[in-house]
């Protein structure tokens, strides 16, 4: 069952162009190789996408498709949920805005979207929602990561609510309801509502609605086959933190043009600078993040990616259930995976970014 059959959602427009091709080799330029386990025991790749819940698995090596494999029933024209890998998409947006001058990192948030001054994201700078550097509690609540989560999913699919729910019904809502509990731009704390506030911050900008800007920006312009789609709240308004669902060879697509400083052959789709800043690591007074399961180095964020600081300039769209967008300008590497997984400290995390790394040193040879 996809979201689209749970909650209202907004489609994606591919636009009226025609698909870009994606090339492919024979299959086989992954055979025999020998990837690292959550326990350090050595696996084969069946073996890895069978502990990572794998649903698809994409591998581009200089724009060539040379591996594609789909597995628990999920095929290749079905979109795929993204959870926070949408994130990621967001900042691209922003970065873009921004570099047309068209968004202003330094302005208050409360400046594009006056319902949010007195708040915590209101109140930060734009840049602040970008960096996820604001500190915040909603309703008064102690914040607890977890049980927020829970509370915005309860606000945007009735049926999530508990017996008796009276808490907000919108996104909107829900983000009024936040106060800081210290100063912006201090420290990092990973919160949806950081992206739902940027995302209405864009909504003011160009307005528009989220689904249309992704569409006018990117996904109309990078030859993709399918729509993509975003879910919805009560207000029309959409998920834009992790309610996203694409296709996983678009979403190659997508990872292939950034690759390629944002350019498809002789077409322009992100301005070069955006495409090729997206490494330059957290701003000043943003501390490098705890090591990430499977990452061979510490992680650090900018504009909502997320960046492993290996010798190849990675960086990454990821979400919580194995979702991810991995691309490597110095491998020539793109690969989506696409996961269901558990998420659940019984169950060991599989080292996936090393994973990745493991192919793209191989397929550099």
């Amino acid at each position: 069952m996809s979201g689209r059959e749970l909650v209202p959602s907004r489609g994606v427009w591919r636009g009226s162009g025609a698909a870009s091709a994606l090339p492919a080799t024979p299959p086989g330029a992954l055979d025999g190789l020998a990837f690292t386990g959550p326990h350090g025991q050595s696996l084969t790749l069946p073996e890895l996408l069978a502990q990572a819940e794998t649903d698809a698995l994409l591998v581009l090596h200089r724009g060539t498709l040379v591996h594609e494999q789909y597995l628990h029933g999920y095929e290749p024209h079905i979109p795929h949920f993204n959870a926070s890998a949408a994130k990621s998409y967001l900042g691209l947006l922003a970065a873009v805005l921004a570099h047309e001058g068209r968004l202003d990192r330094g302005a208050r948030v409360a400046a594009y979207v006056p319902e949010l001054a007195g708040t915590a994201f209101g109140d930060a700078q734009v840049d602040h929602l970008l960096h996820m550097g604001t500190r915040m509690s909603y309703a008064g609540r102690p914040y607890d990561k977890a049980l927020e989560a829970q509370r915005y999913f309860a606000v945007l699919a009735p049926q999530l609510r508990p017996y008796g729910y009276t808490g907000p019904t919108t996104i909107r809502e829900h983000l009024a309801t936040a106060r800081a509990t210290g100063e912006p731009g201090m420290e990092f704390r990973y919160e949806n509502g950081n992206v739902e506030a940027l995302a209405e911050v864009l909504r003011r900008i160009t307005g528009t609605t989220t689904s249309a800007l992704l569409s006018a920006m990117v996904w109309s312009r990078i030859g993709a086959e399918e729509d993509a789609y975003y879910v919805l709240d009560a207000d029309g308004a959409e998920a834009a933190c992790g309610g996203f669902s694409a296709t996983a060879r678009d979403l190659a697509r997508l990872g292939e043009m950034i690759r390629c400083g944002g350019a498809i052959g002789d077409r322009q789709i992100v301005p070069e600078a955006v495409a090729s800043t997206i490494v330059s690591g957290a701003p000043n007074g943003y501390p490098r993040r705890a090591p990430f399961p499977g990452s061979p180095a510490t992680l650090s964020y900018h504009d909502l990616w997320w960046i492993p600081n290996d010798p190849y300039g990675s960086f990454m769209a990821s979400g919580i259930h194995g979702q991810c967008l991995f691309i490597s300008p110095a491998l020539d590497l793109v690969i989506v995976h696409y996961g269901s997984q558990v998420v659940s400290p019984a169950v060991p995390r599989v080292p996936l970014v090393r994973a990745f790394l493991t192919i793209g040193t191989h397929l550099r040879g």
